[in-house]
């Protein structure tokens, strides 16, 4: 009510002050005091109206309290019937539980052997390649060592004692299929696949993995050696017999260290520079020596010519170019001719020695680069280790193999070059032999003729 008569109280100060504001205009004081009353009129009549429908919304607003708290009453009734409901489920479940136990009796310790025994056979059937064969076996399995609380019936336990069977059956036994093989190159094939028990999976690629997550059959990402890759090829094509192969018993994981094993060219190129430098030189060393081994024949076959016509002496041959020069002082005296002589056989002995000595120095320098191979990689596995520590082998493993590579490298080297040298270093002193043996012959037959 207060708030009413404020009300009216503004109005009328405003109504006050427009008439005020008009009457300055006004030509008559009658005008103003007409528009005074007709602006009171109608600024009672608002006010009215505001007042009623405050009145209305009041109303209103009290109807949804009392709405609002007998909502509030219903729900705290229909929770209360819900715990007692719920106190009363939970009670029953309890006599159930205790009605189970009384009638299962013995049965629930082999319930928890039949899901123990579930639990390995789905451990060891789903990572077995038997699977690869049959697949889809493991589902039954997980099925029957999950959380379920319900007892296995007959069915059930028939069904994991022919899965346990049938794994042991296969386990004996060499078996041929059919199956979509994923190749490393991202493709897939049909291919003809023979299974050695439990242990490998053989296929045209050798040893196949079978991928338990994916349901695939893959070749092996690095095959084991050709020796033994040969014997698996023996058996796919075998339809008979017995036929020798390697097989993994320890179900894949041998084989997947194979991937992890060093070939051949990767030992090679774990040498590094030092390693290339030997091979370098050790190729130039056995060109030389082929080169020196083939002119050096050649030579010894025209002085074995030449020896059976010592009478006609040919200059394309160390043997004829001495025969020239005897027969050309062939009438000095003995000293001069054997000087002559051995002047001749010191011009031809660099032709035949030239190469040789270098034979020799490759096959003093070979072990001496893997030796310094060795140091160069000793150095950098320290500085590895200074760097991060010993905790982690495979970080020091290419140094190391570095250091242990030059120095089998330097003595591989050696060995052939030293060979090669021995022959070759023969075969020259058996040409200087013979120049030697000709020459003394002619020297004692000048000497013979003079004392004559």
């Amino acid at each position: 009510m207060k708030t009413t008569i404020k009300t009216l109280v503004a109005a009328a100060t405003i109504a006050c002050m427009s008439s005020f504001a008009q009457a300055q205009t006004s030509t008559t004081l009658q005008d103003l005091l007409k528009k005074v009353e007709q602006n009171a009129t109608s600024q009672s009549r608002e006010n009215q109206q505001r007042e009623a429908e405050f009145k209305r919304n009041r109303d209103q607003q009290a109807g949804l309290l009392r709405q609002a708290k007998a909502d509030l009453r219903a729900e705290e009734q229909r929770g209360d019937r819900l715990a007692a409901q719920f106190a009363a489920n939970e009670q029953s479940l309890i006599d159930k539980e205790i009605e189970l136990d009384q009638a299962k009796g013995d049965l629930g310790e082999m319930f928890g052997v039949v899901r123990q025994a579930s639990s390995d056979a789905y451990g060891r059937i789903s990572t077995s390649i038997v699977s690869a064969e049959f697949p889809g076996r493991e589902e039954f399995l997980k099925e029957m060592s999950s959380d379920s609380k319900g007892l296995p019936n007959i069915e059930e336990l028939r069904k994991l004692w022919v899965s346990l069977q049938t794994e042991m059956t296969a386990s004996g036994q060499v078996s041929r299929f059919t199956k979509e093989v994923a190749n490393l190159d991202g493709g897939k094939s049909e291919q003809s696949i023979l299974r050695i028990g439990t242990f490998n999976l053989i296929g045209e690629q050798g040893y196949l993995i079978y991928d338990e997550s994916e349901g695939q059959v893959t070749p092996l990402g690095r095959q084991p050696d050709s020796f033994q890759v040969n014997t698996t090829q023996d058996l796919l094509a075998a339809q008979s017999g017995f036929v020798p192969v390697f097989v993994d018993p320890s179900r894949g994981v041998i084989l997947n260290l194979f991937k992890q094993k060093a070939t051949w060219s990767e030992r090679y190129h774990a040498g590094k520079e030092v390693g290339y430098t030997i091979t370098a030189m050790l190729l130039i060393g056995l060109l030389i020596g082929l080169y020196k081994f083939v002119t050096l024949s050649a030579v010894g076959a025209k002085m074995k010519s030449q020896l059976k016509n010592v009478d006609s002496p040919n200059t394309s041959n160390p043997l004829g170019r001495i025969l020239t020069v005897y027969a050309d002082n062939k009438q000095a005296d003995v000293e001069t001719l054997e000087l002559k002589l051995d002047e001749a056989i010191l011009r031809e002995l660099p032709r035949i020695d030239a190469g040789v000595n270098i034979i020799k120095i490759f096959a003093a320098i070979a072990p001496l680069l893997g030796l310094l191979g060795t140091v160069l990689g000793m150095i950098e596995t320290f500085q590895q280790i200074t760097l991060f520590g010993t905790g982690d082998p495979r970080i020091m493993a290419g140094s190391i193999s570095m250091a242990l590579v030059t120095t089998a490298q330097g003595i591989i080297a050696a060995l052939p070059l030293i060979l090669v040298h021995s022959i070759v270093a023969a075969k020259a002193k058996s040409i200087v032999h013979v120049l030697d043996e000709q020459t003394a012959g002619y020297i004692a037959a000048a000497a013979e003729t003079e004392k004559a």
